[in-house]
């Protein structure tokens, strides 16, 4: 997958709200196919304030403000379904504005993405689309990203539905496993995406901490007799997949849905597979994408374990249950919304803000191939880095699957930053207390 270049964000409102609640996204890409290219470790938890006209940061990223009337396709967007969407966020940007500022570890959070979610509260509902698109214009300035990284590109992710069991019965043999309750982290991932390589989640010992089982330990049985399995499926793909979204739902022998989320990793390096057949000579790269890499990979079991082995990286899950088992869980610990949440690289963009995307030649998901809209900053993930670099949520189920996976675009991101945002060009934004992703 193309991957921009990590900046320092603009802005006194750093690093407030990446993942805050068990963080999402295991395994680290987004974009069915471009996921499979992916490569590297994840930037996450960073917001840029708003900078004064033409001034560049110390990374060559700026922000030149607009006039909405300058904004491709803003008259026709469906604003309402963008203010629905943003208000799902407001709850824990307002509650992560009170923890912060309680905390002597982080820096406050930033009012004036606070006092945006606080009048969306109070407007009265239902609010439809004129209202919601004067809210957002009134509450934030168009701002177009200009920076020296490559060109913007937009992928897709969504939640696979997989069959499985609770119990190790007929074909589903292969586990999904729990957290193991040894695994720490020894850096925030977030710290890891700003500081480069650095100490990575490993096992917990007597005589301190050592490196977690690789993938292939793990799968040949280094967490057997452990208890630790969540959950049993068809085999070692399915479960590779699980991961690369970073959540999913289970539908068992008994006809009853549950839904697995994102819930911590093994501390390896993540090594796009993708790419490694690619290089072997084993896949062409104009034929990779999700369903060819799933096909190749389920028409032989011995070699695709050997394939899945050149990923040591792995990742843990957690059963969602109650209020959180309603939809889709994004790194803002939201329920995220089918084609307005997006994933991006939380070193240049926070969590909760709205960002306008454009692109052109999305026949897929509109017949005229124009994808002109205003979509909210929810998630984050390993592949995601770049000021314009997005991963659209599709949604559940097999439809969405499929959107997914030929969804990789070049797009144009226009970040709307909340009117009043102190700007200090020279801040070093504290780091979150705790994020993760897919992996």
């Amino acid at each position: 997958m193309v991957q921009g270049r990590k900046t320092k964000a603009i802005g006194i409102e750093g690093r407030y709200l990446a993942a805050r609640a068990g963080v999402h996204r295991a395994m680290a890409v987004g974009a069915a196919a471009a996921l499979l290219l992916a490569a590297g470790p994840i930037a996450e938890a960073s917001s840029p304030g708003k900078a004064p006209s033409g001034a560049k940061t110390k990374s060559a990223v700026a922000y030149t403000p607009l006039a909405f009337a300058q904004v491709n396709g803003w008259e026709q967007d469906d604003h309402r379904a963008a203010f629905k969407a943003f208000l799902t966020s407001c709850e824990r940007v307002v509650a992560a504005g009170r923890e912060r500022a309680a905390s002597d570890k982080l820096a406050p959070s930033p009012p004036a993405l606070v006092a945006a979610c606080v009048a969306a509260t109070q407007l009265r509902a239902p609010v439809d689309g004129a209202a919601a698109k004067v809210f957002f214009e009134q509450h934030f300035t168009a701002n177009s990203v200009v920076h020296d990284g490559p060109r913007g590109l937009l992928t897709g992710y969504y939640e696979p539905l997989v069959e499985g069991s609770r119990t190790p019965e007929g074909a589903f043999q292969t586990p999904i496993y729990k957290r193991p309750p040894d695994l720490v982290n020894l850096l925030d991932a977030t710290q890891r995406g700003s500081v480069g390589t650095g100490p990575a989640p490993a096992r917990k010992t007597d005589k301190g901490s050592e490196a977690f089982p690789s993938r292939a330990e793990i799968e040949q049985g280094a967490l057997k007799d452990r208890h630790l399995e969540l959950l049993y499926v068809a085999d070692p793909v399915e479960v590779f997949f699980l991961q690369v979204q970073g959540s999913g739902r289970i539908k068992l022998t008994d006809g009853s849905i549950v839904r697995i989320h994102y819930d911590g990793k093994n501390g390896h390096p993540y090594t796009s597979i993708g790419r490694y057949l690619i290089e072997k000579g084993l896949l062409a790269a104009d034929k990779v994408s999700m369903g060819a890499l799933k096909r190749w990979l389920k028409a032989d079991p011995e070699r695709a374990k050997q394939v899945l082995w050149q990923n040591a990286s792995y990742v843990f899950f957690r059963e969602l249950k109650g209020a959180e088992a309603q939809g889709a869980l994004g790194a803002l610990g939201t329920r995220l919304t089918p084609g307005r949440s997006l994933a991006v690289d939380a070193s240049h963009h926070m969590l909760g803000l709205p960002i306008y995307v454009s692109c052109e030649s999305m026949t897929h998901v509109n017949k005229e191939g124009s994808f002109h809209r205003l979509m909210i900053a929810q998630d984050v993930g390993s592949a995601i880095k770049g000021p314009e670099r997005g991963d659209i949520y599709f949604g559940s189920g097999d439809a969405a699957g499929r959107l997914a996976g030929v969804t990789r675009h070049p797009a144009r991101f226009i970040v709307l930053l909340p009117n009043e945002a102190p700007a200090r060009a020279d801040a070093a934004p504290n780091q979150p207390a705790s994020a993760n992703t897919r992996q």
